[in-house]
């Protein structure tokens, strides 16, 4: 099993994935340009089985018209997004799995927040969880907004429930590249947060358009403010000592929303 991370260069800096299963079987999730993505699937003599929608937001489905019409492969996509993600052809719940070979396969997360449509996915390699595909839930050193169909108090259970669970050495794939900015803001409200800050540093050498980059978990929990919410630092700084950990969340959403 391999896993391509594909940046687009677009103006919204989305990532798109393919799970390339040991038999060439590939698994596309999100896919912006579904030329470019089926170009890089041929490449590789690979054959398309099935496109992964993580929500319905457009520049996550705009791709898939033209891989459905090219392989008419299935799209999966959440029950919610039906009616607004006009090609999807099956809907899937919390917990089922789509196996992607004998060895790998991936477990669906119902993951309301950024949309009431919205699935992660947690990929399993030998029955071991080793990354989680996180759409625009969780991006490295932040997360998504929820201005377009989103419940702020559905996205903190999320957080809560089903990512603050997964283990250090998960790897976290996430649907756009926003890490500079995202790092930019953590350093804004924890001014101490020396990971943060190197982080920041090695992040302004990437070249996305020839390199790619993941966070772990474990690296997410130290520069991540959305995951740091009991933190004295980030509470002090924000004016909220004696909040609760929703209303850190709250405010932390707000904060960047106007950043």
């Amino acid at each position: 099993m391999i896993v391509h991370q594909i940046f687009t260069d677009s103006p919204l800096r989305n990532f798109n994935y393919v799970i390339e299963g040991n038999q060439k079987h590939c698994y596309i999730i999100d896919p912006f340009d579904g030329d470019e993505i089926l170009d890089f699937v041929h490449k590789r003599s690979g054959i398309v089985r099935a496109i992964i929608n993580t929500h319905e937001h457009h520049d996550h489905i705009c791709g898939n018209e033209v891989i459905v019409k090219k392989t008419a492969c299935p799209v999966y996509a959440h029950p919610n997004a039906k009616g607004k993600n006009p090609s999807a052809t099956s809907f899937l719940e919390d917990n089922e799995e789509i196996l992607i070979d004998n060895e790998t396969k991936l477990k669906v997360l119902d993951t309301p927040g950024h949309t009431l449509a919205h699935l992660c996915f947690i990929l399993e390699h030998q029955e071991r969880p080793v990354g989680v595909f996180t759409g625009d839930t969780l991006f490295n050193a932040g997360i998504g907004h929820c201005r377009k169909g989103g419940n702020i108090a559905a996205y903190y259970e999320t957080m809560e429930n089903k990512f603050k669970r997964l283990g250090d050495d998960v790897i976290v794939y996430p649907g756009h590249e926003y890490l500079e900015n995202n790092l930019n803001f953590t350093l804004s409200i924890e001014k101490d947060n020396d990971n943060a800050r190197e982080m920041l540093a090695m992040s302004k050498k990437i070249d996305w358009k020839v390199k790619t980059y993941q966070n772990t978990m474990g690296q997410e929990r130290k520069v991540n403010l959305f995951l740091r919410l009991g933190n004295e630092s980030v509470k002090s700084s924000l004016g909220g000592e004696s909040w609760s950990e929703f209303e850190v969340f709250k405010e932390l959403r707000s904060k960047r929303d106007n950043w």
